[in-house]
């Protein structure tokens, strides 16, 4: 049976050079050494490959420069909840298969690890300036939200309105505060929850860095998608299921959960990459 397909969006790639990568380790390739522009432009001398240092991992490919990049995805059930989740993801890179190579035969970049943090796909010149969970806003400001035992009291003290998250009403808070009055919000919700109760109640600063932006940009997507740009870069961030990852992905690498990255050819005889997670076997827990 034929997988069914729905568009998730698109993406650029301005530098010739497309990345899907794992999020949480996105800003850490600067530290290692190179830039991940650099690393990224010597793997795709043949087309494309594998980048891995320490715990960054990402692939790179050659794509077109001059327009969107239209990025699908299948879905299978997840074993959490049977809520849809990524099966392949599917981006489109814009190029002609070539001529001398076999159409029928995927050549296999390497495998990924699906990040409990999520997955980015983007130019990587673009994501070289990508900002980490503690780097400082680019627009300076930031959300707070607060949840737990004593919300409803904290809510009858201090409001805030509800921030809707993947379907459901979320924690009580307040989006787009300048940096200061987010920190001051979350220093008096603190003093008071340690005044009365003690403990019971969670608060959170998000300061709108480019990992929380993809995240937020994701909220109201089934399959917790979000677009952003990076770098004057669109980029397609993907966040995953807490409960799905720690069935289906839990150990990561190291536990031996990687899956395939191939190249292959579209119907139209352009080049796609694909990163293809098997649906998850009830049967193999069994045995």
């Amino acid at each position: 049976m034929p997988e069914t397909f729905v568009d998730l969006g698109s993406v650029n790639a301005p530098s010739g050079v497309l990345v899907l990568g794992m999020a949480g380790w996105i800003d850490h390739w600067r530290e290692l050494g190179q830039p991940l522009s650099e690393r990224a432009r010597a793997a795709t001398s043949s087309g494309g490959s594998h980048l891995r240092e320490w715990l960054c991992e990402a692939v790179a490919v050659l794509a077109a420069d001059d327009r969107p990049l239209r990025v699908r995805a299948s879905t299978s059930p997840s074993p959490f909840d049977e809520e849809p989740t990524i099966a392949t993801l599917e981006i489109s890179l814009g190029l002609p298969w070539p001529e001398t190579a076999d159409r029928s035969v995927p050549v296999r970049l390497g495998d990924l690890p699906v990040d409990r943090c999520g997955m980015v796909i983007g130019d990587a010149a673009g994501l070289d300036v990508w900002t980490r969970m503690d780097d400082e806003p680019a627009d300076g400001l930031a959300d707070v939200a607060y949840w737990g035992r004593y919300e409803n009291d904290a809510y009858a003290q201090f409001g805030g309105e509800r921030i809707a998250q993947y379907g459901f009403d979320g924690p009580h808070g307040w989006l787009d505060l300048p940096l200061a009055e987010a920190a001051a919000r979350a220093a008096e919700l603190t003093a008071w929850r340690d005044r009365l109760h003690g403990k019971g109640l969670m608060v959170s600063i998000d300061k709108h860095t480019d990992f929380h932006r993809f995240r937020r940009a994701g909220w109201h997507h089934p399959l917790h998608v979000g677009e952003i740009e990076v770098g004057g870069c669109q980029v397609l961030g993907i966040e995953w299921d807490q409960g799905d990852h720690s069935i289906r992905h839990r150990g990561e690498r190291d536990a031996g959960q990687v899956y395939p990255v191939t190249l292959e050819a579209d119907e139209a005889g352009e080049m796609v990459m694909r990163w293809t997670i098997p649906p998850y076997d009830f049967d193999g827990e069994d045995k």
